[in-house]
């Protein structure tokens, strides 16, 4: 794997990451934590050296599993790991954001321990909690990075104003928000912004929830994406049209619409990070092999002609998910 920084100080990463998520929640897989180990592990061994996962994935066990799995290259790895949730003490669904200083602290604390690790290499506010100003957020990190038990500051989902004055209080070394083919609002105002101010980019959902590899075609019953506005209905249709346009243009360069829509992004720009998830090695494989895919001009024009973001159908969340975006 080719390497990037994140950001203008950040970590220098592998060009593609590991997101965690799916190997405890949300895609329907029915996954024991050593089988997740085995997927984190695989991708150690393929040169991924950035692993992203949040408290609020599983509740809790996500963390344990990244942090048992990568141990034994603690060293040679960057952990990112999210803040921001109000989750109760049992598990169980957010009950909304909290990123007061003092909650932070907490999963700050908590979550150095489920990881096994001595230091979170990037810790991010998972979502913006409008109570909350953003200074005093950026304060509360950049004061557990003087103590030495974080290393970077980052946002995800974040407005542009908010970036603006967190980056003031403390520098932010990354943004996450969702970026895709199919989901390219972070052009308009956000990427132009982060380059601006020397902020890395790590874009999750890079395969648009696994619709741009085909995964609509066989969800589970219990798969969140079931009630996302683009996997239902006539929304879902549509949008098939366009996976099937795409499709085509993969094969004529030998390349499956994973690898395209990967490779694509990589070449939007050299601070973008993607960070596709897999349960499967097969999937981790192929995946990693798209930073190897060379696009011309051309391609990328004919690529971006066949899903235009006007043509896509669906919201990207549901209310209840999108009212948490963009704050």
């Amino acid at each position: 794997m080719k390497t990037r920084t994140l950001g203008t100080l950040g970590p220098v990463v592998s060009d593609l990451g590991l997101g965690c998520m799916n190997l405890s929640v949300n895609y329907g897989a029915d996954l024991k934590g050593s089988d997740g180990a085995k997927v984190i592990e695989r991708a150690v061994d393929m040169g991924v050296t950035l692993f992203d996962t949040a408290e609020v994935y599983g509740p809790f066990t996500n963390e344990e599993i990244v942090g048992q799995a990568l141990k034994p290259v603690r060293d040679k790895v960057t952990i990112a790991t999210k803040f921001g949730f109000k989750i109760p003490a049992s598990g169980g669904r957010p009950e909304g954001v909290d990123s007061r200083p003092e909650h932070i602290r907490e999963v700050c604390e908590a979550s150095l321990k489920r990881l096994g690790t001595d230091v979170i290499d990037l810790f991010y506010q998972h979502r913006v909690d409008p109570e909350v100003p953003i200074e005093d957020v950026a304060g509360a990190v950049g004061e557990l990075i003087r103590e030495g038990k974080v290393r970077h500051f980052g946002l995800s989902e974040a407005g542009a104003e908010t970036i603006r004055r967190a980056h003031a209080v403390h520098p932010v070394t990354a943004l996450q928000s969702e970026y895709s083919l199919w989901t390219r609002d972070p052009e308009a105002e956000i990427l132009p912004l982060c380059r601006e101010l020397g902020i890395g980019f790590v874009a999750y959902s890079p395969l648009g929830r696994g619709f741009l590899a085909g995964a609509a075609k066989a969800l589970a019953e219990n798969d969140f994406r079931r009630h996302l506005p683009r996997f239902k209905g006539e929304a879902l249709d549509k949008n098939m049209a366009l996976f099937a346009t795409l499709e085509k243009i993969a094969g004529k360069k030998g390349a499956t619409p994973a690898q395209l829509v990967l490779a694509w992004l990589l070449h939007k720009g050299d601070d973008i990070v993607p960070i596709p998830g897999t349960t499967k090695a097969h999937r981790l494989d192929e995946n990693l092999a798209a930073a190897a895919i060379e696009l011309s001009a051309k391609d990328m024009t004919e690529i971006e002609a066949a899903v235009p973001p006007q043509a896509v159908e669906g919201a990207r969340y549901d209310p209840a998910g999108a009212a948490l975006l963009s704050r």
